[in-house]
């Protein structure tokens, strides 16, 4: 019994608090007390988000220039690699062969060339004496520029034989790190093969991809004059990860593309970032952060607004302590506390902020400032407790 009682009293005590916190809101029968704002402009940061798709530096594809059977796989997929070393080697035998040919080949042409030689200038020696006519030396001469012509010939017939036989070692063209290999030791490839023996994607420098409106480009262009001075003028950027995270290193835009895309409206942005680490892979998704300063905003919190048929709304105190419903046009970035006005309000307007679902259009009340409401209601809070101790 004492502890229904002792219960009976808590409640009773509770609503008596409550009614009192009521009438000292509302003045004892006068105007209810809401916090409000005035507005002030200030800077604003904000951050504008675009999805992206990451790409190496460069992804270059893994072709064979001879055809052949693949001996030896010397990397296996998601290595990283040098330029220069080796991924592949094809068999190398027939290339082996052909460059034996062609030096052998090279030798002959050598002592056709030296024989032509020496039976030019004896038929040189023997002209001078007048014991063969010109004729015969003419001959000599032309079978020998003949015979060096072939020597050259089968030079470069050696040159190339000796290319084909180095390329059988599949070597990477630059840093990187190897894709999928679809090709396994025994299988035969060519230059017409239609499927690359792989990808090495230099990604010690990535390339970030996302598209802005025609509508942001322009504003930005308006805003620094031309597209050259928004590259100079563009902040660095950030990228946030498919898990979330936030990537490391920041990163800067390099290009923006100078072809409006008629399907979609939009325009292509690369950005590049640096990764160290090797953390981005080609192929990657993600979003750009970039980063803009609003001077002279009005901010207010979001809790202050509500929505009517899709159009957002405050109540502004009146000279005379009454409301007025006041539609408003916002920016379209917002960091889900508050939003940046950009029509509507004025500054020095006083905006309610707490509250605004049980307010009505020329209602009277008794403004406040927000440290002044946080008071009350701490104190209110602070009472209740300690009855509830009691």
């Amino acid at each position: 019994m004492k502890m229904q009682f002792r219960k009976l009293f808590i409640v009773a005590f509770g609503v008596t608090l409550f009614a009192c916190s009521s009438k000292q809101q509302t003045g004892f029968g006068g105007a209810a007390e809401y916090a409000v704002i005035t507005l002030e402009p200030q800077s604003v940061a904000l951050s504008s988000s675009y999805p992206a798709t990451i790409r190496g530096r460069q992804d270059i594809e893994i072709r064979p220039n001879v055809s052949g059977f693949i001996t030896q796989l010397c990397v296996d997929e998601g290595a990283t690699v040098r330029k220069g070393e080796t991924l592949f080697i094809i068999d190398p035998v027939q290339y082996e062969e052909a460059v034996n040919v062609a030096r052998a080949a090279v030798n002959v042409a050598k002592a056709n060339v030296a024989t032509a030689q020496l039976t030019t200038d004896n038929k040189r020696e023997l002209t001078k004496k007048n014991i063969i006519s010109q004729y015969d030396l003419q001959m000599a001469e032309n079978t020998l520029a003949s015979q060096k012509a072939a020597l050259a010939q089968a030079e470069a017939q050696l040159v190339n034989a000796e290319k084909n036989l180095s390329y059988t070692k599949v070597v990477s063209p630059s840093d990187g790190v190897v894709g999928t290999i679809p090709f396994r030791v025994g299988a035969l490839v060519g230059p017409t093969t239609a499927t690359p023996l792989t990808t090495v994607s230099d990604i010690s420098k990535m390339y970030v991809y996302f598209s802005m409106t025609e509508k942001q480009l322009l504003d930005l262009i308006r805003q620094d004059g031309s597209s050259t001075g928004v590259l100079q003028k563009m902040p660095e950027v950030e990228l946030v990860l498919a898990d979330g995270s936030l990537y490391p290193e920041k990163g800067k835009i390099e290009t923006i593309s100078g072809v409006i895309d008629q399907a979609t409206g939009a325009v292509s942005v690369r950005a590049a970032f640096n990764n160290p680490q090797y953390l981005l892979r080609s192929g990657g998704t993600g979003s750009i952060q970039i980063p803009s300063v609003m001077e002279e905003a009005l901010l207010i919190p979001q809790k202050a607004s509500y929505e009517l048929q899709d159009k957002k709304f405050v109540y502004v105190v009146q000279a005379d302590s009454t409301l007025k419903n006041t539609e408003i046009q916002i920016f379209n970035l917002d960091d889900g506390k508050n939003y940046v006005v950009t029509a509507g309000l004025n500054p020095g307007d006083q905006v309610v902020i707490e509250g605004v679902g049980t307010l009505r259009d020329g209602q009277r009340i008794k403004p406040i400032t927000p440290q002044e409401s946080a008071a009350k209601i701490s104190a209110m809070t602070q009472k209740q407790g300690e009855a509830e101790k009691k």
